[in-house]
């Protein structure tokens, strides 16, 4: 394994540490197997996968918890059919990415706006990554995926301040308070 591969793995795996550090229950989100990430990879028609997207589903992809909340993610949310989505609404729009057809896609919410990987950038450990918005725009919006996980991560601290005025004012129990440690 190069130092920059490793490199790319350690910055996710520091990322998720330090959410958790910030009280997210690890047991909240549920990584994926190697096998399963195999078969999301051959699903999507992809050849290569980056070592920090490796990560990345290894650490939430199967069950991204806060992480993705209210967008399709991962081997349970992301499908060929959201590839073909995502082509299609490529499809007559200015953009930068090389090669639609081998591109990854990561994320998408609510149809309409799409976070993917330009398929000719696989081969880097830790590529960058596209926003893709239906009829307004595409956009490199990361500089590269470990810093589109660090930004997409939730704001588990100001959950955590949150939570107890919620309670303390009668709001209820919110659905994500059990993701949060307890103190």
């Amino acid at each position: 394994m190069s130092e920059q591969h490793g490199g790319a793995s350690e910055r996710v795996r520091a990322i998720f540490d330090g959410v958790v550090a910030a009280r997210l229950r690890r047991d909240s989100v549920v990584g994926a197997s190697d096998d399963a990430i195999e078969r999301f990879f051959v699903e999507q028609s992809v050849g290569q996968m980056p070592s920090a997207v490796r990560e990345v589903l290894r650490t939430i992809g199967s069950q991204p918890g806060l992480w993705f909340a209210g967008t399709n993610f991962g081997l349970h949310g992301v499908t060929a059919d959201t590839k073909r989505d995502v082509a299609a609404t490529l499809e007559g729009v200015r953009h930068e990415i090389q090669d639609m057809t081998g591109m990854l896609v990561l994320s998408a919410h609510q149809g309409y706006t799409y976070q993917v990987i330009d398929g000719a950038a696989l081969d880097q450990d830790d590529p960058p990554v596209f926003e893709i918005v239906e009829h307004e725009e595409v956009r490199q919006g990361w500089r590269s995926v470990s810093a589109w996980f660090a930004d997409t991560a939730p704001d588990v601290a100001d959950l955590a301040v949150m939570l107890p005025m919620m309670r303390e004012v009668g709001m209820g129990e919110p659905d994500w308070a059990a993701d949060i440690e307890a103190r």
